[in-house]
């Protein structure tokens, strides 16, 4: 994986190797990346609590969706927080078997074209079997409730949102799937609203983080 050239090309060619954050995942590290990518995040103390929590919620869901769809041992999460300008970048890649291959081995999308894959992946309750199709969805409302920008590119396709347009269109190709989101982090937003209220990602945030002997992950 050519961790390089996606910073150049993620993150707007400012930022080195060494000025960004970069870690590498599997099966038995996720928990702990994904404990220090928040503990990381709680740090900065001007991003908006609403969007931390809905934040920590979809994060795990994007980094386990390598774990179980990708059919790949590990991962990489790439992090840059820029405070004057309210925004921060995350990107999760892997260089598994897509998202165009994943999904179609659900009978129910077996004829799905690549580009009506990545359409089809934003939205609810879509899923190759293995999972509840839920990670890409809230992750979607996240970046819509916070107008921001999120990317999804697997194969030879790419789709964007930004606020509430969505494209896919042709790109460059990359065997596996890059996850991808520029997030406002000054915006209010109710947490609850990314998950639609199915379950109180206020309350699993704070026994998460908040507390000396935190749960089991959601």
């Amino acid at each position: 994986m050519d961790i390089t050239t996606l910073i150049k090309q993620y993150f707007f060619g400012q930022k080195s190797a060494q000025q960004v954050s970069i870690d590498v995942f599997d099966k038995a590290t996720i928990d702990v990346v994904y404990r220090r990518v928040i503990e990381l995040l709680k740090g900065h103390l001007n991003i908006e609590l609403g969007v931390l929590q809905a934040l920590a919620y979809c994060l795990y869901e994007v980094l386990d969706n390598v774990i179980i769809h990708a059919e790949k041992h590990a991962g990489t999460i790439i992090t840059d927080y820029d405070e004057q300008q309210h925004s921060l970048r995350i990107m999760v890649a892997d260089d598994g078997i897509g998202i165009h291959q994943s999904l179609t081995a659900n009978v129910l999308y077996q004829n799905l074209s690549e580009s009506e894959a990545l359409h089809a992946a934003i939205k609810d309750r879509v899923t190759d079997g293995q999972g509840l199709g839920f990670g890409l969805y809230a992750t979607n409302l996240l970046v819509k409730h916070t107008n921001s920008a999120f990317e999804i590119r697997s194969g030879h396709h790419r789709l964007t949102m930004n606020g509430e347009e969505v494209q896919v269109q042709n790109a460059e190709f990359w065997q596996g799937t890059i996850v991808y989101m520029q997030l406002r982090t000054n915006a209010e937003i109710d947490p609850n609203d990314v998950v639609e209220r199915r379950t109180d990602i206020e309350d699993e945030y704070n026994i998460m983080f908040n507390e000396e002997n935190p749960e089991e992950l959601w």
